[in-house]
C-alpha cells in the first residue's frame, strides 16, 4: 500500500511542480463547434446550444445555471462500440471498464501529409515504418493520428472541407483499420477530425471502415482532438472521460494527455 500511496502522491507533485505537464486535448463546445452533417434521408445530430434556467434572478436569486441540449457525437466526444452495427452486442459508453479510460498514447504525425492531400488515407506500411522507428503501438493504448485538421475547427465548412463530391477530410485506408482492429494491441483510436473515418468512407468497401473494424471489434474512438502536436511520439498517458450515459453509443468527452517535462 505504501508504494501505491508513494506513486500517486509523486504523480500529484509531478503535476504540481511541472515536471508532468497536464494538456488538454479537448475542443471547447458551444454552439460554433462544427458537427457532422449526412446526407438524406439519413437522420442529424443537433448542434450544441445550452437554455438559461436562471442566473442570479427572480428564477434563482443565488444561482446561475443552464440545460443544454447536443448530440453524443458533437465536438470531443467518445465513440463505444454499441455505435456501429458491428458492435451492437458490445459495450455502451456506460459500460466501459474505468481502467481503460487512463491509458498510453502514440502520436503518428502525418501533418505534412494531410497538408499536402487533404484525401490522404494512412495505411498499413505507414504504421509498420513508424513501429520501427519508436517500437509497437502500445497494450491496451491509444493511436493518436495527427493530420493538422484541427487547424481548421473555427470554421464548419473549412472543417468539413466539402464539395459536390462530399467530405474531403484524411483517414485510414480500410487494410489499415482493419489491421488496427484485429492485428494491434491498442485500445482505439483518436484523431482531430470531425469522426475517425476519412471524408471519402461514405464509398469505401465497407463504409466507413474505422467504425466498423474497430468497434466490431470491441475498440473505441476519439474524434475532434486538438493539440496533438504538443505531445511526444509516445510516453503520453492520456485520460479520456466520457459521460456514462446509459444506453448510450457516445459522449462528448474532456481528453487530457500526461506529458514529463
Amino acid at each position: 500500500m505504501g508504494g501505491v500511496v508513494s506513486v500517486l502522491r509523486d504523480l500529484v507533485d509531478g503535476i504540481r511542480s511541472g515536471g508532468i505537464e497536464v494538456l488538454d486535448l479537448t475542443a471547447p463546445l458551444s454552439d460554433k463547434t462544427p458537427i457532422l452533417l449526412l446526407p438524406e434521408p439519413f437522420g442529424q445530430t443537433v448542434p450544441f446550444s445550452m437554455q438559461e434556467i436562471s442566473r442570479y434572478d427572480d428564477r434563482g436569486p443565488a444561482w446561475y445555471w443552464n440545460n443544454f441540449t447536443t448530440g453524443e457525437h458533437t465536438g470531443t466526444h467518445f465513440d463505444a462500440p454499441v455505435h456501429w452495427v458491428t458492435g451492437r452486442d458490445g459495450e455502451d459508453v456506460s459500460q466501459v471498464a474505468p481502467a481503460k479510460l487512463i491509458a498510453p498514447a502514440v502520436v503518428l504525425d502525418f501533418s505534412a501529409q494531410s497538408a499536402a492531400d487533404p484525401d490522404f488515407l494512412l495505411e498499413v506500411d505507414h504504421v509498420k515504418a513508424w513501429e520501427a522507428e519508436h517500437g509497437p503501438l502500445p497494450d491496451g493504448g491509444w493511436l493518436l493520428y495527427r493530420t493538422g485538421w484541427d487547424a481548421r475547427a473555427h470554421d464548419q465548412a473549412e472543417f468539413l472541407n466539402a464539395d459536390e463530391t462530399g467530405p474531403h477530410t484524411p483517414g485510414m485506408s480500410i487494410d489499415c483499420a482493419r489491421y488496427l482492429a484485429e492485428e494491434t494491441p491498442i485500445t482505439g483510436i483518436g484523431v482531430e477530425t470531425v469522426g475517425t473515418d476519412a471524408g471519402a468512407a461514405h464509398s469505401f468497401d465497407p463504409p466507413f471502415p474505422c467504425h466498423s473494424f474497430l468497434l466490431g471489434a470491441g475498440k473505441y474512438g476519439l474524434t475532434q482532438l486538438r493539440n496533438l502536436d504538443r505531445l511526444p511520439p509516445t510516453g503520453a498517458v492520456v485520460v479520456a472521460g466520457p459521460l456514462p450515459i446509459v444506453g448510450g453509443s457516445g459522449s462528448p468527452v474532456r481528453v487530457l494527455a500526461l506529458v514529463e517535462r
